[in-house]
C-alpha cells in the first residue's frame, strides 16, 4: 500500500498534540485555529452496515412479522375501500419516511390524510405521592378509605396505564422530563375501549392507592375533553417485483454511490477502517481521506473555510452504497485527547 502524508501518521500513531501545534497556522490563510476550536481537531467517520438489500430493513411482510399497525387498514387498502380511524395513523409513515409493504408479491406505499376532526371524552389516569396536592380533582376513582393495589395483580391495560403515569409523576417537580409520545397530560390517557371495559383502576369502586416500583402513589382520574383527527388510509401499488421495490428505495434513500474499482487503495483502507471501529484525522486531512469525503459529496469539509463551513456534527442524510453493499454513516468533530 502507498504511503499516506504525515498529518495521517500522526493521527493513527497518537501523536495528536505535534498534529495540532502543526495546524496552529491558519486554515485559509487569514484565520488563526484557536486552542477551543474542535473542528480543527478531529473528523470522525462512522459507517454501519446495512447489507446487499433496502427491502430486508424497509418493507413490511404482515405474513411473516406482526407491523402493530391496524392489519384492517392495509385489507382495505387492498380492495380499494375506504377506511378511517381516529387519533392514531393506521400505519406508520410520514412524507419523509413513508412505510413500504409487501402483499402476494405486490409491493404498496402506505399512508393516511386527514378528513375529520372528533370530539370525545376520555379517561386520564395521573399519579401522586401522598404528600402531593393534586389541585386537579378526583373522580370517582379515589374512594375514600379503599385499599392500595400491587400494579402487577391489575388488568393488563392498568399495568400500562401505571407504568406510564409513573414517569409523570416521578418526573413531577423535577428536570429531565419524560417520554415524549407516552406521557399525555400529565399522565396517560386511555383510548382503547377493551381496556377501559376492563379497567379497575376506572371502576366507580377502584382503589385509592397503587403501589409500583416500590412506591406507593394516591390514583386521580379525570375524564376530559379531546378533540382528535381522523385519519383515512392511502395506499398505492408501487411495484410487482423485488428488483423494482429495491430501485424505489435505493432513490429514496441512498445518496453516494462508490465503486471499489474508483478509490485508490488508500482511499479503500480508510473506508475499510471506518467500517470496523471507525476512521479519523485531524485537518488538514490526507489525500485518502479527501478523496473518501468527496466520494461522499461532503465537501463542506474539505472546500473553502472548515471551520465555518462544515457542520459540528453531521450524519448522512441519505446511505452510502459501497462496492454493492449498503451503509449508514456518520460524520462528528471530536475534541483532542484530554479536552473532553
Amino acid at each position: 500500500m502507498s504511503d499516506l502524508n504525515p498529518s495521517r501518521r500522526r493521527v493513527l500513531a497518537g501523536g495528536l498534540a505535534a498534529a495540532l501545534g502543526a495546524m496552529s497556522g491558519c486554515l485559509d490563510g487569514s484565520v488563526t485555529a484557536g486552542p477551543d476550536d474542535e473542528r480543527v481537531r478531529v473528523l470522525r467517520l462512522a459507517l454501519d452496515e446495512v447489507g446487499e438489500t433496502l427491502r430486508e430493513r424497509a418493507v413490511v411482510d404482515p405474513d411473516e412479522t406482526d407491523p402493530r399497525w391496524d392489519e384492517a387498514a392495509f385489507e382495505a387498502v387492498r380492495a380499494g375501500e375506504p377506511y378511517a380511524v381516529q387519533h392514531r395513523k393506521p400505519f406508520f409513515s410520514t412524507d419523509d419516511d413513508p412505510t413500504h409493504a409487501v402483499h402476494e408479491g405486490t409491493y404498496y406505499r402506505l399512508g393516511s390524510v386527514v378528513v375529520d376532526e372528533a370530539e370525545t371524552i376520555r379517561p386520564v389516569l395521573r399519579l401522586f405521592g401522598a404528600e402531593e396536592d393534586d389541585t386537579a380533582g378526583t373522580d370517582e376513582g379515589d374512594t375514600e378509605g379503599s385499599e392500595g393495589v400491587d400494579a402487577e395483580t391489575l388488568p393488563q391495560g392498568d399495568r400500562r396505564a401505571v407504568e406510564i403515569a409513573h414517569f409523570a409523576a416521578r418526573a413531577r417537580g423535577n428536570s429531565g422530563g419524560v417520554p415524549v409520545g407516552l406521557v399525555e397530560r400529565g399522565g396517560y390517557v386511555y383510548r382503547n375501549e377493551d381496556a377501559v371495559e376492563a379497567s379497575a383502576l376506572l371502576a366507580a369502586d377502584g382503589p385509592a392507592r397503587v403501589s409500583y416500583r416500590d412506591a406507593t402513589y394516591r390514583v386521580a382520574v379525570e375524564r376530559e375533553r379531546f378533540y382528535e383527527p381522523v385519519y383515512r388510509a392511502t395506499g398505492e401499488a408501487v411495484a410487482e417485483s423485488p428488483e423494482r421495490m429495491e430501485a424505489i428505495l435505493r432513490a429514496l434513500d441512498v445518496g453516494p454511490r462508490v465503486s471499489e474499482e474508483a478509490l485508490s487503495v488508500d482511499a479503500r483502507e480508510v473506508l475499510e477502517r471506518a467500517v470496523h471501529g471507525g476512521y479519523e484525522e485531524s485537518h488538514p486531512y490526507s489525500d485518502a481521506y479527501a478523496e473518501v469525503l468527496r466520494s461522499l459529496h461532503e465537501r463542506p469539509f474539505l472546500d473553502g473555510n472548515v471551520r465555518k463551513d462544515a457542520p459540528r456534527h453531521w450524519s448522512g442524510s441519505k446511505m452510502l452504497r459501497y462496492d454493492g453493499r449498503y451503509y449508514d454513516y456518520r460524520l462528528v468533530f471530536k475534541p483532542a485527547d484530554g479536552d473532553e
